[in-house]
């Protein structure tokens, strides 16, 4: 199985790494591309869904597809809750395995993006002094520029020179930009204190 799916993907330009076992997926270092598994339930040693959860534990996102000749609609729920971009039952037709592969890889592309992009906003968002953050999270929240002022016991126009600081440091455009950077940093202001 592991050759004809390797000859099938190669077939379409796709580069191919086949593996034994879970044990030699887990020592593999992951891609640094986009990319996906394709993955028996049934493995050597542990089954795919402990390799599913062993990769998920060691923050390896990389999106999963499972095949198995014995699936059954409880499997299926259990491999799609659990993160599966797709589960197929053997024999598995051609164009539905690489339809499968592809859309895995568009979402670990995706994904990848996304991360890449949150990296510079914490990035940038470190580069700020600690004064600067403060006032970041206070702006995000919706405070104008004198409630923060009074908030953190600074003049009005001291605040608005530190905003356009802010706003060049993180480069944004807008008030809009550094409310979406705030929340893919996932920083909040819980209870009226500044948390990061």
């Amino acid at each position: 199985m592991r050759r004809a799916l390797t000859n099938l993907f190669q077939s379409v330009g796709l580069r191919v790494e086949a593996f034994g076992s879970a044990a030699e997926i887990m020592e593999a270092k992951p891609p640094a591309v986009p990319s996906c598994l394709v993955l028996d339930i049934r493995l050597p040693g542990s089954s795919g869904f402990d390799l599913q959860s062993d990769l998920a534990k060691a923050n390896i996102h990389t999106p999963i597809i499972f095949i198995t000749g014995h699936g059954d609609i409880p499997m299926t729920v259990r491999a799609m809750k659990s993160g599966a971009i797709d589960f197929l039952t053997k024999p598995v037709r051609d164009q539905d395995m690489l339809d499968a592969v592809q859309a895995a890889i568009e979402r670990d592309r995706r994904r990848r993006n996304i991360e890449e992009s949150v990296a510079g906003v914490r990035s940038r968002f470190e580069g700020l002094s600690a004064r600067q953050r403060d006032i970041l999270i206070l702006v995000a929240s919706g405070l104008m520029n004198k409630q923060v002022a009074a908030e953190l016991g600074l003049a009005e126009i001291t605040v608005k020179i530190y905003r356009g600081q802010i706003m060049r440091k993180m480069g944004a455009k807008s008030l809009a930009d550094l409310v979406r950077m705030v929340e893919a940093l996932g920083i909040s202001r819980p209870g009226g204190k500044v948390q990061t």
